[in-house]
């Protein structure tokens, strides 16, 4: 009796295998770069990176179908705008099998914290001297060096949850004072609070049961009492309760209002019903428009 072969199921990669130089007339990006943003601090260090070290992380274009521009630019709109002033013509992209621009850019920033030290931990696998990168990022030589030490102590789940967020350096260093479980709870309040600032990891370290910590003494805090941090304990984790119940709602929540506001989006692109609106409810469609506008913005 002859058996059949199993069928493996395989991982379809999310990228074609190549890169590709392509010209830059070629890429229609998702939205503009703002003066405002050209006028940053973090703009002008990707400046200086790019024309130190050149580009590490290379941009991320889709394929198009249709009239125009063959590639849509999903991440990478400041590189490719910088390499436009530097009168640069091609660059080297991955190229996406897919449409994930909600994943990319529309939502998020690449330089966050957790993004720029895997940049500079690439720049350092490849050979960049450590002086040559502190000069491209405009920053003394021990950053550089902090920065590439970033997350030891600092565990994988909470380095997924951050490596979007623009998270201080400082607040990672107190991070680094939790075991891990509480690292992973202090991260996910700091998501739910929308609040990454060093004073706020501090709270959290303060508000941590001595089990919880690194060390097996807790560091007395200034002007606090123990009965006042056993208090600020049991409000953390009334809190930590509250915030979970919220995400849940939250879920579906956000789920129902991205899906109604698409469909807007979908109505407004209709001329008639726009027109209809325009004429008998002008002041609905200045809200839907309004939303829309939202939705879209960069």
């Amino acid at each position: 009796m002859t058996r059949r072969p199993r069928s493996k199921k395989l991982v379809e990669l999310g990228f074609e295998e190549t890169s590709l130089n392509i010209a830059i007339s070629d890429i229609e990006p998702l939205r503009t770069v703002t003066p405002l943003t050209k006028k940053s601090v973090k703009y002008g260090q990707i400046v200086a990176s790019i024309v130190e070290v050149g580009i590490i992380e290379p941009p991320v274009v889709v394929r198009k179908s249709g009239e125009g521009k063959p590639y849509q630019l999903l991440d990478g709109h400041i590189r490719i705008e910088i390499l436009k002033g530097r009168g640069e013509t091609h660059v080297v992209c991955l190229v996406a099998k897919d449409d994930e621009a909600f994943t990319y850019n529309k939502r998020i920033s690449r330089m966050a914290t957790v993004q720029e030290h895997k940049m500079i931990l690439t720049a350092i696998q490849k050979g960049v001297p450590e002086e040559r990168l502190a000069r491209a990022l405009n920053v003394n030589i021990s950053s550089i060096r902090n920065k590439r030490r970033l997350l030891d102590g600092i565990c994988d789940e909470v380095v997924k949850l951050l490596q979007d967020r623009h998270v201080p350096l400082n607040s990672f260093t107190e991070l680094k004072r939790l075991k891990p479980m509480r690292q992973i709870e202090a991260a996910e309040n700091m998501i739910s609070m929308n609040r990454y600032s060093m004073i706020y990891a501090k709270s959290l370290v303060a508000a941590t049961p001595q089990n919880m910590l690194v060390k097996s003494e807790r560091k007395s805090v200034k002007g606090i009492s123990d009965e006042q941090l056993e208090k600020m304990e049991r409000e953390s984790a009334n809190l930590e309760r509250e915030f979970k119940l919220i995400e849940n709602e939250y879920g579906t929540d956000h789920l129902d209002l991205v899906l109604a506001t698409g469909y807007l989006c979908r109505l407004l692109e209709n001329a008639r019903m726009v027109g209809h609106l325009a004429k008998f409810f002008p002041e609905i469609l200045a809200e839907f428009q309004s939303i829309a506008q939202a939705r879209t913005a960069p």
